[in-house]
């Protein structure tokens, strides 16, 4: 694509701004609560922000194993919508609901009695092990509201208010700063007190997410189990897909991990940042979810394979701006989160890497979005289950052959490109462009 096609006007310009804006904020929710806990815990020590580096890998990588709950629910909601079946689209709401709820409180039970073993697997020890064993049973408490607000930003994104999710999202961030503050330096409580904060403003997000969702009535929130089914068939193949792809950045920590405290530090200041940019890259795929499920769901094939296009440009273009900044701020944004002399070596080191990649994954992110919006989630999973393999085998060599976090930020940089290639292929060859409701 041209560089005039990006910044030309197109017909469908407004609406994926319209959308994408009001996405961002909800989208940057979860990073968010990482970043601000990774500010105020880093000047805590290095035991504590490794730890949480720690505790970083597990329960963002929960929600992401299971964003099916948004994600299938908007592209099923979308594409109902858009074929004039609105009952079932709010039906189809209702039923992300209870699994969202379901799934959420069996994840936290899980974690409440194995957050040992589960820190361990992650290569972490001694007080650190500890301590982050500690925030993962406290922020378990929180899980199951988190998870509920995973379904019902699925449902309203589908529906087309974005509106709704996002003042929700940011009156939850603004929570948790003040209570992690309070408690952390205002109560002493440490570590600990940052996985309150969370926990806390968590429960708050996920009643108000009740509190939307319920205005439905109880006839149309009533359990139906083809629905369900429904959502749990468009769900699986993304939920492999969001496995294999935890599964890269698993072992892509745990490798970090065997190189020592700066080294995780290190990775957890660069890889925040990375997952805080991809999604508010991911806003525009979040625009390409509702606009191609929609427009698929009523027919119009042409139309979804042009605003697609489009959406790909300008996802493009906001991460080519990204790199220039972050390579701009390579001396002084990692500063905001450590003033530890190692950490701040390791994160320059990695920085480019990190950088460059932005205008990649704004290709890539784009085209996830589309695809399932499309509701093409078997091939998605195939995809990342070929990149997820080339990215774990070079961050293995990486572990062999010692080349330290500048060789494993290289196997995720292999991630992104392998899934560019697969997900570039599906896209030009439009076998995605399936259209109507059933």
């Amino acid at each position: 694509m041209s560089a005039r096609a990006y910044v030309s006007r197109t017909p469908y310009d407004r609406e994926i701004l319209g959308l994408a804006a009001a996405a961002l904020g909800s989208l940057a929710a979860e990073p968010l609560y990482v970043l601000v806990d990774t500010a105020i815990v880093g000047h805590l020590g290095r035991a504590e922000l490794a730890a949480l580096g720690v505790a970083g890998i597990v329960l963002p990588g929960l929600f992401a194993l299971f964003n099916f709950l948004a994600y299938a629910t908007t592209s099923q909601v979308a594409r109902a919508a858009g074929a004039g079946h609105r009952e079932t689209a709010d039906r189809l709401g209702a039923q992300a609901f209870w699994l969202s709820l379901g799934i959420g409180v069996l994840l936290a039970s899980f974690l409440a009695v194995f957050a040992d073993p589960v820190v361990e697997a992650m290569g972490a020890d001694g007080r650190t092990a500890e301590l982050a064993a500690e925030y993962v049973r406290i922020a378990s408490i929180g899980l199951p509201f988190a998870f509920l607000a995973l379904g019902g930003q699925g449902y309203l994104r589908g529906v087309g208010d974005l509106k709704t999710p996002l003042y929700i999202l940011l009156a939850a961030n603004a929570v948790n700063v003040v209570l992690e503050v309070l408690f952390v330096y205002g109560f002493d409580w440490g570590l600990a007190g940052s996985a309150w904060g969370t926990a806390v403003a968590q429960i708050g997000m996920g009643a108000a997410f009740v509190a939307v969702q319920v205005r439905l009535g109880r006839e149309l929130f009533r359990p139906r189990l083809e629905l369900a089914r429904r959502l749990l068939r468009i769900g699986r193949h993304i939920f492999v897909r969001t496995t294999a792809l935890y599964s890269s950045f698993v072992v892509a920590g745990a490798v970090i991990a065997r190189f020592g405290d700066a080294s995780i530090a290190a990775h957890q200041i660069a890889f925040q940042l990375w997952v805080f940019l991809a999604l508010v890259l991911d806003a525009i795929a979040s625009a390409g979810q509702v606009i191609v499920g929609r427009m698929l769901g009523a027919g119009d094939e042409e139309g979804a394979y042009a605003a697609s296009a489009r959406m790909i440009g300008l996802s493009v273009l906001v991460g080519a701006v990204f790199a220039g900044v972050m390579i701009a701020l390579i001396d002084l944004l990692p500063r905001a989160f450590t003033g530890d002399s190692a950490v701040l070596d390791e994160a320059r080191d990695i920085w480019p890497i990190f950088a460059l990649m932005q205008p990649l994954n704004g290709a890539v992110f784009a085209l996830d979005g589309i695809l399932i919006g499309a509701g093409d989630g078997r091939y998605l999973m195939w995809s990342m289950l070929v990149s997820g393999a080339a990215s774990v085998s070079v961050a293995l060599i990486a572990l062999q052959l010692d080349w330290g976090i500048v060789g494993v930020w290289f196997a995720l940089l292999v991630l992104i490109c392998v899934r560019l290639a697969t997900l570039g292929a599906r896209f030009t060859r439009r076998r995605w462009l399936v259209t109507g409701w059933a």
